[in-house]
């Protein structure tokens, strides 16, 4: 159910809306979760933040009877298939991810027809329809350690073709297989903008997001995780250009304003659909005059749930 449409009650002052938020997750016994590229201020008000897969486990491991994803689409899918007797509310109706919804799951059903002893693997970063059609799931930062598992030499990896890359660069012993995707934020990054923003922080460490560009992962000091980004940058005492969403530097150079954070091209590395929620939409979810409910087909779950498990017993 939708509501988006239905008036919402107007707290204008923050820190009084931000009380109200406080209070009703405790009366309607809500976890709210939210992704780091969030908001610093949705960020604030949230129980469990995190990466997309990590907010799925933390919502299926305590005891709350509802859920509130302050993310994007695709991740309050995978909340309700960890969690399907869990009521999931996603706060943003209209907060998609193109990545997650570039492919048609019958061209993946065909490729299945088709190539029978292939294996299917996802990034998590999947619509419940993607996952229900994949042997396994994969995150960023498990990628390389499952797609090693694999028994199956040829591999499709959907939907990230740049993440996909990398782990072929990690795993030269399998061959993966793409179709298109990626992420629209990460793919602009270009080699000029990193040499740019070298020259201007010179000694600075460069820590990438590998749905990048390969030419662009290449040039950076590390690539990882939203969270292997952050240990990275907390781990070392250089100053560290981040070359992924804005969100991760807005919220560590709010932590850490002594450090030397600098965010690759602000204005181009915006993910627009996190940015949708803001905290009148998250007080709307709470009280049911906005955001929506998640239903999903009970085997559709399974089926999805399936990938998940599967990632699970290879160590994602």
């Amino acid at each position: 159910m939708q509501y988006n449409e239905m008036h919402t009650e107007n707290i204008a002052d923050p820190a009084a809306l931000k009380q109200a938020i406080l209070e009703q997750k405790a009366a309607r016994d809500t976890l709210i979760v939210a992704h780091t590229y969030q908001s610093p201020e949705v960020l604030e008000i949230a129980d469990i933040t995190g990466d997309s897969f990590a907010l799925s486990k933390a919502a299926r491991d305590v005891p709350h009877s509802r859920v509130l994803m302050c993310g994007v689409r695709f991740m309050a899918e995978t909340v309700k298939i960890l969690s399907p007797q869990k009521q999931v509310i996603l706060s943003h109706s209209q907060a998609g991810c193109p990545m997650a919804e570039q492919l048609d799951p019958e061209a993946v059903r065909r490729y299945r027809q088709e190539h029978p002893n292939h294996a299917v693997c996802a990034y998590v970063n999947t619509t419940a329809q993607l996952k229900a059609l994949a042997d396994v799931c994969v995150t960023s930062s498990s990628a390389v350690r499952i797609v090693r598992q694999i028994p199956q030499t040829d591999i499709l990896f959907i939907p990230d073709r740049n993440l996909g890359a990398y782990v072929q660069q990690m795993v030269p012993e399998k061959r993966l297989h793409f179709m298109t995707g990626f992420c629209p934020v990460h793919n602009a990054v270009t080699p000029a903008q990193i040499e740019a923003a070298k020259a201007a922080h010179p000694g600075a460490k460069v820590a990438i997001h590998p749905e990048c560009p390969p030419q662009t992962v290449a040039l950076a000091d590390m690539a990882g995780s939203t969270k292997e980004i952050i240990d990275y940058a907390l781990g070392i005492d250089e100053d560290v250009i981040f070359v992924t969403e804005k969100g991760v530097c807005d919220e560590l150079s709010l932590k850490y304003p002594h450090r030397g954070f600098y965010q690759l091209e602000p204005s181009l590395l915006v993910c627009h659909d996190m940015k949708k929620t803001t905290l009148q939409q998250v007080y709307a979810a709470l009280t049911g005059q906005g955001g929506e409910e998640i239903f999903l087909d009970e085997e559709l779950m399974q089926q999805a749930r399936g990938s998940i498990e599967a990632m699970l017993r290879y160590g994602g």
